[in-house]
């Protein structure tokens, strides 16, 4: 059974706060994710203090400060970092977090994360992906905003850097919060993996969970989705996030596609091969018949149960003679038939 990698990110919806990180890595945790993602960043190498919000931005935290205002108050320092690490290992979910510039790719290289995470505004930043491959770790690449030629052009930074395909996820991701239907592209996706011929998955700021369910059915073996404690939370990415039973909602729907997937074989399931003899039909006898009839389709009739002759062996009998009188309703065997 193939098994997807979840990562729930976490983000920035601890607000700042160590504690609400705390219980964003408990619902987690709870909720059986393989990855819970903060995001690891020094505000001075991110933004300059004149960058504008987005929309979205300003929809759920207001015009009032800029970019830099609102993340600057949102910095993790190395410090909580560790304390994330440690309270990650007693909760038993693995820590990951993605490093927005060159220092906090070095930071989170020393301390031990096992994958780097590229965020979509990265596909573009030669000097940032020639830093994710130095470290020569796995890499997943999101790819919002992005042209295929864009995503060609990344991953050869990556290649000539020594980073082999079979370490590189690439996800399919709209970067709008929260992404519109009309705008998921889902297939998008399969073309990724079709045209680059390596793992795909799915990078989703949609609201609700149907769309990482659907993504997972079309083949996707790596799902990330923002959630939070509560929506109505201030920040920028707690309106479209998931809260914690529909995180829970979207892993357990996971794990049961995944189980659903199966391994691609049609035949009769364990579990249905009881229902054959009940749900199909064998060869019963029409109207009674007496010893050395010849049989013919008049004579007979397809009913329930189908333990006796198939259907399908219909010409074994017909034309032959019965060598004893038999019933209406009665089912035909092959002791009955004088070959």
């Amino acid at each position: 059974m193939r098994k997807t990698l979840i990562i729930a990110e976490a983000g920035v919806n601890h607000n700042g706060s160590i504690e609400i990180a705390k219980k964003l890595i408990d619902v987690a945790a709870e909720a059986g994710v393989d990855y819970v993602k903060f995001q690891t960043f020094k505000a001075e190498k991110l933004v300059s203090k004149s960058a504008q919000k987005a929309e979205y931005q300003i929809e759920s935290t207001g015009g009032s400060e800029s970019q830099f205002e609102m993340i600057k108050k949102l910095e993790l320092d190395e410090d909580t970092h560790h304390k994330l690490i440690d309270y990650c290992q007693q909760k038993k979910v693995n820590f990951l977090s993605t490093g927005f510039d060159l220092g906090s790719i070095d930071m989170l290289d020393k301390l031990g994360i096992d994958i780097f995470k590229i965020p979509s505004g990265e596909i573009t930043n030669l000097p940032y992906l020639e830093k994710i491959a130095s470290k020569q770790k796995p890499v997943i690449l999101s790819t919002g905003m992005s042209t295929i030629g864009e995503i060609e052009d990344a991953l050869n930074v990556l290649y000539k850097n020594g980073i082999d395909k079979e370490d590189i996820t690439v996800l399919h991701c709209n970067t709008e919060y929260p992404t519109p239907m009309k705008d998921v592209n889902l297939s998008a996706m399969n073309t990724i993996g079709d045209t680059f011929k390596l793992s795909y998955g799915y990078s989703d700021h949609t609201l609700g969970i149907e769309i990482p369910i659907a993504a997972v059915a079309r083949g996707a073996t790596c799902i990330e989705k923002h959630f939070t404690l509560d929506r109505t939370m201030i920040g920028p990415d707690h309106s479209a996030s998931l809260e914690p039973q529909e995180l829970k909602d979207m892993v357990t729907s996971i794990r049961n596609i995944e189980i659903a997937i199966g391994d691609g074989l049609k035949r009769p399931s364990e579990s249905e091969e009881k229902n054959i003899s009940i749900a199909r039909k064998s060869i019963h006898i029409a109207n009674a018949l007496e010893k050395g009839h010849v049989l013919t389709t008049d004579d007979l009739e397809m009913k329930r149960p189908g333990d006796g002759i198939s259907p399908m062996d219909i010409s074994l009998v017909l034309g032959e003679k019965i060598k004893m009188n038999l019933e209406k309703g009665s089912k035909l065997t092959l002791e009955f038939i004088n070959f």
